[in-house]
């Protein structure tokens, strides 16, 4: 079940950095954000499915490595982006 196109292009514009910009850290962790909660509601339906579960666990590692990686590098950034998702934040 990946994202359909036109929700992906559309997290893109809103998170690039510039307008080739597919790749910063704040549209994969947006894309991956937009993946986590279709997954999360796939999971609500669908109790039984292991294999989406560990996506899902994998996906929610690997946002919050990018994170960690965006609020060592640049914190105004990190903040910009957590605050645009609603996401919590690290202390």
């Amino acid at each position: 079940m990946p994202l359909e196109k036109e929700i992906k292009t559309e997290v893109i514009g809103n998170f690039h950095r510039h307008e080739t910009d597919t790749g910063s850290p704040e549209v994969q962790i947006a894309i991956m954000s937009k993946r986590i909660t279709q997954l999360t509601d796939h999971l609500r339906t669908n109790k039984h499915d292991q294999s989406c579960r560990r996506g899902l666990l994998k996906l929610v590692g690997s946002r919050r490595r990018l994170l960690a990686y965006l609020r060592k590098t640049n914190y105004e950034r990190y903040l910009e982006v957590t605050e645009r998702l609603a996401l919590r934040r690290l202390k």
